[in-house]
């Protein structure tokens, strides 16, 4: 009797779960640096010289945790490379003279890793750089102008700018801001203004993932019963679930949380659950791991 295909080739899911970690780090160092600390960092922004200190070393803790994500992207890609080369029935050194798109992807990784270089050593330059870099990566098949395979990059990116950057928010952030000398006041004061800043990237992100989350699904589908037929269905029902519990813990954030921003307690009731809302959303990413992991649902040829 022959034996069955497995669904799942191990390490594929600790690869794919390692890949959107190292995405979520980069684009969500980026949305903290931009949107919660945007106004903080501009000049005439009303901030004693101490809060701009310690936005500062916020936005540098961030940009160190940006260049994790960029190494952790570089050197899985590098790890797939004789994988691509056997693909093209090319060796490696031949592949990486050769493809242009390679060439390309660790041209702008590099960069990456370097303007998150800069940006940690408080190197304001460094901050545009790494971000062009990120968002050029993500969206590299536009190049191609392919433009279906730019759906599942647009889907990571904006959960990066979400999730990732509620993560630089409670560990960059926060973190930093009840660390730091300032009275209590002052804590709560600059603590809400980057929750403030981050909120509309936060709303429109989340509207992105979504939009194109459903796109995703739809093309890896195909039909509302493969849903429940299916094991990617299945696994797909359980990710939405959790989402589900995610966008709700978001929603009670913004709604009810965020109005009472102002003092230190409120920030560190806030902080508290947006602990929990990236725990779910760690476990959404460990679903989507697998999820990706799996033979579509759309039977071959449809």
């Amino acid at each position: 009797m022959e034996a069955q295909e497995p669904l799942i080739h191990w390490p594929q899911p600790i690869i794919e779960f390692l890949s959107f970690l190292a995405s979520y780090l980069a684009s969500g160092a980026i949305g903290f640096r931009f949107a919660a600390l945007g106004a903080a960092l501009r000049p005439g922004s009303g901030l004693i010289a101490e809060e701009r200190d310690v936005s500062e070393r916020a936005a540098a803790r961030a940009a160190g945790l940006g260049f994790l994500g960029g190494m952790l992207s570089l050197a899985l890609l590098l790890q797939r490379l004789p994988a691509f080369a056997e693909q093209r029935h090319l060796g490696v050194l031949e592949l990486l003279r050769t493809d242009g798109s390679v060439q390309t992807a660790i041209a702008l990784l590099v960069v990456v890793v370097g303007g998150f270089a800069l940006a940690a050593r408080r190197r304001d330059y460094g901050w545009p750089i790494a971000g062009i870099a990120v968002i050029a990566f993500a969206l590299r098949a536009v190049a191609t102008l392919q433009w279906q395979r730019l759906v599942n990059p647009i889907h990571v990116l904006a959960g990066g700018l979400w999730v990732g950057t509620l993560a630089m928010l409670v560990i960059a952030g926060l973190a930093t801001v009840f660390a730091s000398r300032l009275d209590t006041e002052r804590r709560g004061a600059l603590a809400a203004r980057m929750v403030h800043g981050f909120s509309p990237l936060a709303l429109a992100s989340a509207a992105v993932l979504a939009l194109f989350g459903v796109i995703t699904a739809w093309r890896h589908l195909g039909a509302w019963r493969l849903l429940w037929t299916t094991p990617y269905g299945v696994a797909l029902l359980v990710k939405l679930g959790v989402v589900a519990m995610v966008v709700s813990l978001g929603a009670w954030n913004w709604r009810r949380q965020k109005p009472r921003l102002g003092s230190e307690d409120a920030a560190h009731a806030l902080r508290a659950s947006a602990k929990i809302e990236l725990a779910l959303a760690l476990l959404v990413l460990v679903v989507t791991a697998v999820l990706v992991s799996l033979p579509d649902a759309r039977p071959p040829g449809r």
